[in-house]
């Protein structure tokens, strides 16, 4: 960890244990604010193949959400969604084997991302976005979703029409919400109870269901696409623990491949791993 993320996290770190001694509910509303709150700037510069792309957008509420395409008006169509503090120029990799199969490729930044407007993004807006695209560009046939995304691709597919023949492939994604949540609090050293239980009642009040159900284990009952799973046993942002429970209930449409020493972001850039992927879809 760098100096300045070091100083970062002391000063959060400080703030809240304020915040904490005046108002639960108070460090509750900030914690989830930054819990939402992508952190890393997006990139101004632009990957050559990015410059080829035929650009789109959208409104959604009050986010103009920003995306690329290529080779429009192709039958077979994947979908690249990215991560938490990502953004679409990050798969620039993946654009080029797709578009050699003959594939049209669309790729969006998520609210809050990259080109795309907004502070704060929570799963719902994202997974919201991901049914807009489907309806306003699609049919779409296959889809490429790393960590943060592959959350909310879950959510918008058990919303959606979809089959056997709908090929997704999950990049290390976040399994479980709740993970994420244990995770973003021991950073920022909160431990008290009474914190945790009314940040889950914000969740509980903005979108009607329990952090539990944000839950890719929970959703992929409702999921009859054919999926490859990538996971790495060194991934510390989204671990493999919360994995392994759903591999044991041997889904026959989840194809598990899990790697060693790639983490949680590398994994995506391998070019093993890329070529798995672009050989699937």
């Amino acid at each position: 960890m760098k100096l300045k993320e070091k100083l970062l996290l002391a000063l959060l770190r400080t703030k809240f244990k304020i915040l904490t001694l005046v108002s639960k509910r108070k460090a509750a509303q900030d914690a989830f604010r930054l819990f939402c709150t992508p952190l890393t700037p997006p990139s101004k510069r632009m990957p050559t193949i990015f410059t080829w792309a035929e650009t789109i957008q959208f409104k959604m509420g009050n986010y103009v959400l920003r995306g690329y395409r290529w080779n429009h008006k192709r039958e077979h169509k994947v979908l690249i969604l990215h991560g938490f503090s990502s953004q679409a120029y990050k798969f620039k990799h993946y654009v080029e084997p797709l578009l050699e199969k003959g594939y049209e490729v669309i790729a969006f930044d998520a609210p809050a991302h990259g080109r795309s407007t907004g502070k704060t993004v929570n799963a719902l807006e994202y997974s919201d976005m991901i049914v807009q695209i489907m309806r306003r560009y699609g049919p779409v046939n296959g889809y490429i979703a790393h960590s943060f995304g592959g959350l909310a691709l879950a959510l918008a597919l058990e919303k959606t029409k979809h089959d056997a023949a709908t090929k997704v492939v999950f990049i290390a994604p976040a399994t479980e919400t709740t993970t994420a949540i244990d995770t973003a609090f021991g950073m920022i050293g909160l431990k008290n109870k009474m914190v945790r239980k009314e940040f889950d009642n914000i969740i509980i009040e903005k979108s009607g269901q329990h952090p539990q159900w944000f839950s890719i284990k929970r959703a992929m009952k409702n999921i009859s696409a054919s999926v490859l799973w990538l996971h790495d046993e060194d991934d510390h942002t989204t671990p493999l623990s919360d994995v392994l429970p759903l591999k044991e209930k041997n889904y026959p449409n989840i194809e598990f491949e899990i790697t060693s020493g790639l983490g949680h972001r590398r994994i995506y850039k391998d070019e093993t791993t890329r070529k798995r992927v672009i050989n699937f879809l």
